[in-house]
């Protein structure tokens, strides 16, 4: 009986689904992910992954979760507590070197269908933007944060996105640090050269 089978039997079954999930997105991109396809890699039945997820939906669902989780963890680690444009430029930096390192996941997280009611990945993303959020009224204060916050997910999200798509130079990872630094800098020093309305 395989590994994983057994698994299931200790309670294991989802992590499992899981893990096989995230193992077919790396290799065969969102064309390879099916629950069959699953259940196969986690060597269970092909019904055994239904226990835990109603559909494809709801699997990559979980995935774009833990996504999202890990995201937010190469974002806390490039700066804790961002209050510079640098510090900005930092996280920018770091969200899109997470988009080239786990381009699969990346494109489930943003691209995929997911089961919008999905309590993870709701709370996952819903920290993402909080995080964001924090960042644009530390930096820009007075400002209005959630249009900012948008302004400024939107252009690192767009970067990293042109640079998955060969649109930008992705040759070196200094090569896209330095175009991503260089793009929230302008950001930043149009903001403070428009003029304040009265």
């Amino acid at each position: 009986m395989p590994q994983a089978s057994a698994q299931y039997h200790h309670g294991d079954l989802r992590a499992a689904c899981l893990r096989a999930a995230r193992e077919l997105l790396e290799e065969d991109g969102d064309t390879g992910l099916s629950m069959r396809a699953v259940a196969r890699r986690a060597g269970v039945s092909a019904t055994a992954p239904y226990r835990h997820f109603a559909d494809r939906d709801a699997l990559v669902s979980v995935v774009a979760a833990e996504g999202y989780r890990e995201l937010a963890g190469y974002l806390a680690a490039a700066h804790p507590s961002p209050e510079t444009a640098d510090d900005l430029a930092a996280v920018a930096v770091a969200y899109v070197r997470f988009a080239l390192e786990h381009p699969a996941l990346f494109r489930a997280m943003f691209v995929e269908p997911c089961d919008p009611g999905n309590e993870e990945r709701v709370a996952a993303t819903a920290a993402i933007s909080e995080y964001v959020c924090g960042i644009v009224h530390g930096i820009f204060p007075g400002g209005d944060a959630d249009a900012l916050s948008t302004a400024v997910w939107a252009l690192v999200h767009g970067l990293a996105f042109l640079h998955l798509d060969g649109k930008l130079d992705a040759s070196t990872p200094e090569v896209v640090a330095e175009q991503v630094r260089a793009a929230v800098h302008a950001l930043f020093t149009a903001s403070q050269a428009m003029p304040q309305s009265t």
